[in-house]
């Protein structure tokens, strides 16, 4: 019987006779073991990258809208005002925070040009639950609250696009008739893409001030702050129960909330993943083929050999062993280097990404990658491995 030390330099011995053969057969799995680790560690990233642009806007938080009917138009009652506000912060102990605003679109005079501008009426709390970065100034204080001061805060873009270089502060904005003192440039802790009602060209001023010149207290929307995040369901259901008992049996009222948009990018994320591994997974399987085609032709090439061997005494299971271990290097060595790939990859990007934003590269997924690979190999060269096992001594000896 011979031992294992053996063995191994022999199957070392036959990978290197055929170096060309042997590196061509390990680049399928090179490109799959490395498109494994690369696959999760981009998903882990995005969904990362995902979760903390919408965690960001805030916690907790759920937005509360009256349901709009195109097809006729609905009375003033089923709007909702500071009072249902007011109610939602005393009725609900659950409720952290809450605040409301309303949108009126109007247009701003920059450099003697009219442009179009998002102006927004806000009330208490917006700030805290929306999380506004003040970049220069200051937010409103209760004097500007109250009394309705004419007074505004402006998007970091529209500062700049109407002001330049020049500080901002203490200078006016008209919007329309009206005229507004700016006291802070603002900007939102994580950037929505103009997904929520703060644009590039938005105008915050007090809700007290937007009421004055609209002469409503109606708001667009409401926010409001759950105190933690298993509070949600319940904050959500009350919301709604004393909505609808303020107000019309008629009126219909939507709730979005965090929760359900996370779940949603979560799940996205993940199916997303299974449909990249299942394509690294292919490009291992088509690998795997690979291994077992060279590995056939292989046997065959040294059919003379292994009648020399078996004559010599070595069995059934050093046969096999041989050729699985030569197998095994192939699609090891290519995990090896593939990981490698994986793991050099994100590391690159790394330097090319904002500084807030980390690629993660999960342990699992260089385990994953490797046990994968390396059993693609063992699979795929079991046959050619049996095969040679079972040639038979002396017909193998007569092959020319």
């Amino acid at each position: 019987m011979i031992d294992t030390h053996e063995i191994f330099a022999v199957a070392i011995d036959a990978l290197r006779s055929n170096k060309l053969r042997s590196i061509l057969t390990s680049l399928g799995v090179i490109i799959g073991s490395a498109s494994i680790v690369l696959v999760i560690t981009i998903a882990l990233t995005s969904r990362k990258f995902i979760i903390g642009q919408i965690e960001g806007v805030g916690s907790n938080l759920l937005w509360v809208e009256l349901v709009k009917n195109s097809n006729k138009a609905q009375p003033l009652s089923y709007e909702m005002t500071l009072d249902d506000l007011q109610a939602v912060k005393d009725g609900i102990p659950a409720v952290a925070e809450a605040a409301g605003f309303r949108e009126l679109p109007t247009e701003v005079i920059v450099n003697g040009a009219s442009v179009p501008v998002n102006l927004l009426g806000v009330t208490d709390g917006y700030q805290a639950i929306r999380r506004l970065v003040i970049l220069n100034g200051r937010y409103f204080d209760s004097l500007d609250m109250g009394v309705g001061s004419k007074v505004c805060l402006i998007t970091e873009l529209l500062a700049k696009r109407a002001f330049g270089a020049e500080n901002p502060l203490g200078r006016n904005v008209r919007m329309g008739e009206l005229t507004f003192a700016v006291i802070g440039v603002y900007r939102e802790r994580v950037s929505t893409f103009g997904q929520t009602e703060i644009q590039d060209n938005s105008v915050i001023i007090p809700f007290t001030l937007m009421s004055y010149y609209t002469g409503t207290t109606v708001l667009r929307t409401m926010d409001v702050q759950a105190a933690t995040a298993p509070d949600v369901p319940m904050v959500r259901r009350r919301v709604l129960q004393l909505l609808n008992s303020r107000h019309p049996a008629n009126a219909e009222y939507k709730v979005l909330t965090l929760t359900s948009i996370l779940s949603a990018a979560k799940n996205i994320s993940l199916a997303l993943t299974i449909v990249l591994v299942v394509i690294a997974l292919i490009a291992l399987l088509i690998s795997g083929i690979g291994i077992m085609n060279i590995m056939l032709v292989t046997v065959t090439e040294r059919t003379r050999e292994i009648g020399i061997r078996k004559a010599a005494g070595a069995t059934h299971r050093d046969i096999m062993f041989q050729f699985l271990l030569e197998s095994f290097l192939i699609s090891g060595g290519g995990a090896l280097i593939g990981i490698l790939i994986g793991l050099l990859l994100p590391a690159i990007a790394q330097l090319f990404l904002p500084g807030d934003l980390r690629v993660p590269v999960s342990s699992f997924s260089v385990l994953l990658a490797f046990a994968v690979t390396c059993s693609t190999g063992l699979f795929f060269g079991y046959l050619p491995a049996n095969q040679a096992a079972n040639l038979q001594p002396v017909e193998s000896l007569r092959y020319e």
